[in-house]
């Protein structure tokens, strides 16, 4: 069993938070409770709920005690609580509308208040005092299963595959606990070779709830055998359909449902965007001691759906249908959503090196996101970083913390003009991370996983080879824009063009915004805007973002008002 990812408490600090991840309402709380559900009476014994359920109620305890358990294949059940009276059942899943991760029953006769989810949901919007327990208990609960690896999946992989390191982010990013076993080297694989039917040419091989068996499945096949997703209602015309989940996605989302409006959101693969593959963020307001990507977009979600917004992932767009009104977006899946305004949010991607060997090497040697994942299959090995922004530095820390050695590799002459001093200060003092200006990757090298790396020193005209098993590309970013191709005015680099910068050069060829100028965020189509890193002129910073997403929606109640 693997440690808790990174920015994860372990499960002793978990425990110290026992009060309130596990809180006891008052008698008034009960009460307000008890109005909005109905009381049960149970036998010892009796199920509540078991694990892959959809829409399971909360149960607040009256009398006697509810026991919660994590099943185990071929084993007795792992003991997670038991809830005494005033004390209550649910994690974040509640909220999402996912399938439950655990099972829930009376281990004694008990009575019990039964809270269906839609109630659940009107209380935490209009109860704060409830709402601030529920939401905290939720949140630490969910982090204790992650922790715990206390999850309805299974994933037998290698450190040699990288679908493997594929099918662990998807995981970790949606937030979802389970089980990983190491083919290599955990002893108790051949046992689930045996039970499950497979072998290691299957690999990476998801289990799901103990019955369903994945060989490499898709992130949009573990997604629903998972039940990461509610149902779309391809009939329904939302108010909005934001596309991204990254920062400036999620604080649209966020704003726009707790204003009203109905709103839908399209994630390609999982929330927190390229934010959410840093290790940690230290320059965002409000976390003064930093705060890792995926934490903050877990968050985020959170609050998204508290206000009612749904979001789907492993959806990605392929084409907006920008002739239609409403406006309809089809996704790779071959749905189509409607909506009468549009947020894009897609972000961008790192740039990849210009190498023959890339592909080869990618996610067993290439990567482009420095979590605990990837931090894992470095160990003590040297790694290079590649790039000199922020997210590159925040890497090259890291990873020092493991790794015997770090290599910054940039074009330029410094990290002055693209990283924060902080963390120059930061990379400068510690012993084991060397920057190496002026330089490029020339080659790769290596088997079924990169062993070598070359780069050259461009003011020297030196050429070395060193053995280095792990590269983090981090340089440059390419918008995530080829699905609106025809749609908008893009400029030279891809980024969608908004507002001012289409005021000063209208593009041609495109439709103009109908009678009006565009607004700030609005795009080269009405009621359609851009916000975050895929607009062009954007600030690429996480808060940049959230502003911008949080600001659209003011512009969106503007044009939905005016139609």
């Amino acid at each position: 069993m693997t440690s808790p990812p990174v920015g994860l408490p372990t499960l002793a600090e978990m425990e110290a938070r026992r009060p309130q991840m596990f809180p006891t309402l008052s008698e008034a709380q009960v009460a307000r409770l008890a109005r909005v559900g109905k009381e049960r009476s149970l036998a010892r014994g009796e199920l509540l709920f078991d694990q892959g359920e959809y829409g399971v109620p909360i149960h607040v305890v009256l009398e006697g005690a509810i026991e919660v358990v994590h099943p185990r294949d071929g084993g007795a059940d792992e003991p997670i609580v038991v809830h005494g009276p005033g004390q209550f059942t649910g994690e974040v899943n509640q909220l999402s509308s996912r399938r439950t991760l655990v099972r829930g029953r009376a281990a004694e006769p008990s009575r019990v208040i039964e809270v269906p989810v839609a109630q659940l949901k009107s209380i935490v919007l209009t109860d704060p005092e409830l709402s601030e327990i529920f939401l905290r208990a939720f949140m630490l609960r969910r982090m204790g299963l992650l922790a715990g690896h206390q999850g309805d999946a299974i994933v037998l992989g290698s450190s040699h595959s990288a679908a493997t390191l594929r099918l662990q982010e998807f995981l970790t990013r949606n937030g979802h606990p389970y089980r990983y076993v190491d083919v290599d080297v955990d002893a108790s694989v051949q046992g689930l070779f045996d039970a499950f039917h497979v072998g290691v040419g299957d690999v990476p091989v998801l289990i799901c709830r103990g019955d369903r068996v994945l060989k490499n499945p898709s992130n949009a096949e573990v997604a629903d055998c998972l039940g990461f997703n509610t149902s779309i209602d391809r009939a329904a015309v939302r108010d909005l359909v934001v596309v991204g989940a990254g920062p400036a996605g999620l604080a649209a989302a966020v704003y726009a449902a707790s204003e009203g409006l109905d709103v839908l959101v399209i994630e390609a693969s999982a929330p927190g965007g390229q934010a959410g593959l840093s290790s940690k963020i230290e320059n965002y307001l409000g976390f003064p001691t930093g705060i890792s990507g995926n934490a903050l977009a877990q968050r985020a979600l959170t609050q998204a759906e508290k206000f009612g917004a749904q979001v789907v992932v492993a959806r990605a767009a392929v084409k907006l249908h920008c002739d239609e009104h409403p406006y309809r977006i089809e996704t790779a899946e071959g749905e189509s959503v409607r909506a009468r305004a549009v947020v894009i949010a897609t972000g961008a991607e790192y740039r990849k090196l210009e190498l023959p060997d890339l592909a080869k090497f990618e996610d067993v040697g290439i990567y482009y996101g420095a979590t605990f994942i990837e931090a894992q299959r470095c160990a003590t090995e040297p790694v290079v970083v590649v790039g000199g922004g922020n997210s590159a530095g925040q890497a090259a820390m890291y990873l020092s913390r493991s790794s015997t050695h770090v290599h910054i590799v940039v074009r330029g002459e410094g990290l002055a003009a693209s990283m924060s001093r902080y963390l120059i200060r930061r990379i400068e003092e510690t012993p084991n991370i060397t920057l190496h200006t002026r330089t490029r990757i020339v080659g790769l090298s290596g088997g079924d996983h990169l062993e070598q790396v070359t780069w050259t020193n461009d003011a020297t005209g030196e050429t070395s080879t060193h053995p280095v098993c792990h590269v983090f590309s981090m340089t440059g970013a390419k918008p995530n824009t080829e699905w609106l191709e025809g749609c908008l005015a893009l400029d030279a680099k891809g980024f969608i063009r908004t507002g001012l910068d289409l005021a000063k050069s209208p593009p041609a060829g495109t439709r103009p915004v109908s009678g009006r100028p565009a607004l700030h965020l609005e795009t080269s189509l009405p009621r359609v805007f851009a916000v975050g890193d895929v607009r062009a002129g954007s600030v690429k910073r996480v808060a940049a973002g959230v502003g911008e997403g949080s600001a659209c929606i003011q512009l969106v109640h503007q044009v939905l008002a005016a139609e």
